[in-house]
């Protein structure tokens, strides 16, 4: 859809047939793609094809007038964003009143001045524009973190605006991390070592976005993911443990076998740490930058517990409150034992997954 001569997309909505042939006549006189519905039932099933750049409803119909159309077309979040002009013959000033509080664009009185008529709906549909760009904007910030499947149900829930601020939610938080990677770019050329990394991270990002993570950004030579969070999940837990599962037992030694048939290294080792709770999740930074991430104890717990894999035997740890929020718990779930976490005043009891690259429980060699 564009504006200034070039052609919208308009449904016209009146129940009277010689109103309606003359906006069809006038409107793809210049240039636009024209629909029409004789009432109001008709105007819904319409929409439900196809929204269209703009709508002509007329107020006053038969079974379902245009204020009960315009009603429900307001209160669904795919086609709110769509402009209505109201027209009708009927000098009623109440219901334009009602008709703008609803959200309708303008109002047109018949019969239509045509010079009027064009300037309105170059308006609306200059609108729609502007609208449809902001939301293209909008879904590219989203994909770049939430798994593809769910972008357009993201930004239904959010609206059309990327704003900074976040919301408390309950959901799981994972961090994963190489092993080795600095001693492994010191000695080898930097546009090889970055592009290892590169390799490893981009495996990585898949698996949380396979797993309906939300991708949190790269620490370095980790990566930071939430479950649960945009969208709210009950099996967030078992999400970030079926990812880092993946991640450890079959993504790393495929990769690691990649890197070594390609003379680029003998492979590395990863540690993985997960809490579930409560944290902030939302955007961060400044209305020209922005960045999704979470904040709060859960993330920092899981930051810290995948530190805390360099100096145990396990290649994965989980926070006591990940095990407990497990819809699914595996039959290979082991308890580690009570650790001390910074920051936290009390023990925290730790487990772990009978997986690694070299066997259960593997040992974090050579880090």
């Amino acid at each position: 859809m564009t504006v200034d001569g070039l052609p919208g997309s308009i449904l016209v909505v009146d129940d009277d047939p010689v109103n309606r042939a003359l906006l069809r006549r006038s409107l793809q006189a210049q240039g636009h793609m024209v629909r029409t519905a004789e009432n109001g039932a008709r105007a819904l099933e319409a929409l439900a094809e196809e929204s269209g750049d703009l709508i002509l409803l007329d107020i006053v119909m038969p079974e379902m007038d245009g204020v009960a159309v315009l009603e429900q077309l307001k209160a669904d979040p795919l086609r709110r964003h769509v402009p209505v002009i109201m027209i009708s013959a009927v000098d009623d000033i109440d219901s334009v009143v009602r008709c703008i509080e609803l959200g309708a664009e303008d109002y047109l009185p018949k019969p239509f001045d045509p010079v009027l008529l064009r300037a309105r709906i170059n308006a609306g549909l200059a609108r729609k524009r502007l609208h449809d760009i902001e939301h293209a904007r909008v879904r590219d910030v989203f994909a770049r973190f939430v798994p593809e499947g769910i972008v357009d149900q993201v930004i239904t829930l959010t609206g059309d605006g990327v704003r900074l601020g976040g919301a408390l939610v309950e959901g799981t938080i994972l961090f994963n991390d190489i092993r080795g990677f600095t001693s492994y770019a010191e000695s080898h050329p930097p546009e090889e070592a970055l592009d290892v990394l590169n390799r490893f991270l981009g495996v990585m990002s898949d698996v949380v976005l396979d797993h309906g993570g939300s991708h949190l950004g790269f620490r370095g030579d980790g990566m930071m993911a939430a479950f649960g969070a945009p969208i709210e999940t009950a099996d967030h837990a078992d999400m970030a443990l079926d990812a880092a599962r993946e991640m450890v037992c079959e993504r790393l030694p495929i990769f690691n076998a990649w890197m070594r048939e390609n003379g680029v290294g003998d492979g590395f080792r990863m540690g993985v740490g997960i809490c579930s709770g409560s944290f902030m999740a939302g955007n961060v930074g400044s209305e020209r930058r922005l960045e999704y991430t979470a904040i709060g104890d859960a993330a920092n717990v899981a930051a810290r517990l995948e530190g805390m894999t360099k100096d145990t035997p396990h290649t994965v740890l989980l926070a006591d409150s990940t095990r407990q929020a497990l819809t699914r718990p595996p039959d290979d779930l082991a308890f580690v034992g009570e650790r001390e976490v910074r920051g936290k005043q009390k023990p925290v009891r730790l487990w772990s997954i009978a997986c690694g690259e070299d066997g259960p429980h593997s040992a974090e060699r050579g880090r």
